[in-house]
Formats: structure tokens, sequence, C-alpha cells
């Protein structure tokens, strides 16, 4: 008998890996069919959470297993289906059976046929034991991106990228905000103490500016975007406490007078490398230019802040990402002003060493990946 709940699971999350192929993001087109999906208890929707997320973050590692049992072109709803399938045998370790009914369960009719028998030949298969063609293919990763990684992190870089198609959720702050804690950390090194003023430069969603509140400061947090703006002052209004103040601004030519604040944050525009855990689609998304064009903005964005503090104030800069054309390199062109010194990271245990910062590989905490660099400005 055909379990009629995971059925329909299956068919939701069809539903959103066939919105991913035509375009959209992940945590969008999860979150409208779930919400299209009255009546779901919270199993079924954990379950299409992993299932869509999953599927999404394996999808080159999938089509190698499956594509040996195909002859012919197949639709997307079909692919989709046999990534689904896959992916509940080899990685949530569903038992064979019950993923194969499920999703069979799931697919039109005219093509259960091939969809039986194409899940059937894979659950026969010995992970392992498969011969992969790389670890770019077995880890489910566009070359280019392994390469860049590889060549940045080292003998880290697999454990690294390993770590990342592992399913992570962002935990609840004592406030009820939900942030990242590679991202609290980095509001952690933010020296302030109550009352202090800290200028936020690109404070959207919120997490940090709020968290930066919840300790006392009075936070202005400015990002560029309208609509980011307009989404930033409804997380100010629930969780800012009254101290966050949100404008609208460019980063690169920010409007306030050089050399008047205390603390400056910039929680830089990047290409996002270390959160891919949580961004199941980016992976996909992102081409080698991205991360060169984020780096030049960066690169304006990083001088534009020093500016603005003011002598004895501190600036930190963050990105969550594992390049170091966008953190170490970028950094380089504050290590190379006279008037800024580094200073290590206030909780140097949370951090490994990373040019004149610190760096949390994924493998580290269970959290993103993030780099995070400090200097005083002398005088």
């Amino acid at each position: 008998m055909v379990n009629t709940s995971g059925v329909a699971a299956r068919s939701a999350a069809l539903e959103v890996l066939v919105a991913v192929a035509g375009g959209a993001r992940t945590p969008e087109a999860l979150n409208t069919v779930l919400e299209s999906r009255g009546g779901l208890d919270a199993r079924d929707r954990a379950l299409i959470t992993e299932m869509a997320h999953g599927a999404v973050r394996m999808s080159r590692a999938l089509d190698f297993l499956i594509d040996p049992f195909l002859n012919r072109d197949i639709d997307t709803d079909v692919r989709a289906l046999l990534r689904l399938g896959t992916y509940q045998i080899h990685w949530m370790g569903t038992p064979p059976h019950a993923a194969v009914s499920a999703t069979v369960g799931a697919a039109r009719t005219r093509v259960r046929g091939l969809v039986n028998a194409v899940l059937r030949r894979v659950s026969e298969i010995d992970l392992a034991g498969v011969e992969w063609p790389g670890e770019a293919v077995r880890l489910s990763y566009p070359d280019w991106l392994f390469e860049r990684v590889t060549a940045d992190l080292g003998s880290e870089a697999v454990a690294a990228l390993e770590a990342m198609n592992r399913a992570q959720r962002a935990p609840a702050r004592s406030d009820g905000f939900v942030q990242g804690l590679a991202s609290v950390w980095v509001a952690d090194e933010v020296p302030v103490e109550p009352g202090d003023t800290v200028l936020d430069l690109c404070a959207a969603p919120g997490g940090k500016a709020t968290s930066l509140a919840g300790r006392g400061a009075e936070v202005v947090a400015a990002d560029i975007s309208r609509p980011r703006v307009r989404s930033l002052s409804r997380v100010a209004e629930r969780f800012g406490r009254d101290r966050v103040t949100v404008t609208l601004a460019d980063a690169a030519r920010p409007p306030v007078r050089s050399g008047s604040v205390g603390a400056v944050l910039v929680d830089a525009p990047c290409s996002g490398l270390g959160a891919l855990a949580r961004r199941s689609d980016a992976r996909w998304r992102l081409r080698p230019d991205d991360l060169d064009r984020l780096a030049e903005l960066q690169g304006r964005i990083l001088p534009a802040a020093a500016d603005l503090v003011r002598p004895g104030g501190v600036l930190v800069y963050a990105v969550c990402t594992l390049t170091r054309a966008e953190s170490v390199d970028v950094a380089g062109i504050v290590d190379a002003r006279s008037d800024f010194e580094p200073i290590e990271a206030s909780h140097p245990d949370r951090w490994r060493p990373w040019g004149s910062g610190g760096l949390v590989l994924p493998q580290d905490h269970g959290t993103d990946g993030m780099a995070v660099f400090r200097w005083r400005r002398r005088g």
C-alpha cells in the first residue's frame, strides 16, 4: 500500500525542484509550496524541506548515479523525481521500497514505469564502491568552485565542502530572532559598551545590528537597497529595543563625516561561499567572475568605511565566504594603511588565523564559513 502522506510530501518537494529548475530560489519556492499546503504537520514540513534542499544541493552527484540507467532525454519533472528518490535512498537512508513507492506515486501516470525502473536500479548501487570521476562530482559542486576553494583552503577544502552538504539550521536567539551562530560571533567582535554608537554599513537583514542593540549599543543600520531597508526596518522595530536607526545609504559612499564614528561594522556583500549549506542552489548560480566583481565592490566599501572611524575607534570587516580574494586580499587594503593596526579577535578560540584576522570553517563548529578582521585607528 502506498503511503498517501509520503506521496504528498514527495509531490510538494517535486514542485519545489521544478520551480528551482525554472529559476526560482529554493527558500522562496519552498516557502510558497509549504504555505499552499495547509495542514502539514511538522514532520511532513521537515521531510519536504530536507528533500528539496538536499536534492538541489546534491544534484550533480545524483545525476551521475541516475544517468547510466537512462537511454533518452527526460522532462524536468522526471529528472526531479529521480533526484528525489535517489537522494532519499542514498543520502537520507530511507528504506528503498518506501522511497521508490512514494516517489513513483508522485509521478505522472505515463512515466511511473520509468521512474520505478530507474530508482530500483539506483537502489542497488553501493555508494562505497562507486568510482566517481572526481571529488567535485562526488561532493556535488561545479568544477571551478571546487578548484577555487581547494586552492585557497588546501587540505581543509574537502572537509569544508562536505560540511556544507549537511543540512544546517540557524538557531533562535533568546529574543526569538533566528540568526546563524557565525553571524552572532561577528557581532561579538565589535567592542561596545552600553550607550556606544555603532555604524553598521551593510546591515540587512538585521541580525548583527539587533544583536549589538541587545548589548546596549545605539546602532545606525544602513543598506543600499530600498526593499532590504524596508525589511530591515521591520526587524529593527521588532528586535532592536528602540536602539536601531535604519537609513538608506551606499556603503561605498556613506553620508557620514570622516573620522566621526567609534565603531564601524562592514558585513560586506559577498559570494556566500561559506553559507552553501543553507543556500542550496547558490553553488549552481554563482559564476567565477562573480567573485571578482564582489571583491572589487568590497575593495571600494572597506576603505570608505575605514575613513569614518575616529582615532582610537575600531573597524570590523566580515564576509561569509571561504575565498582569500574576498577576505584576506580585501583586508590588505586596511592592513597597508599606516593609520590602522590589526587587533586580535576578542574570542580567538572561535577563529583560525587568516591573514591579519580570523576564519571559521563550516566543519569547525557546524556554522557558516566566516572571515572576520578587526583594526584600531591610531591617533
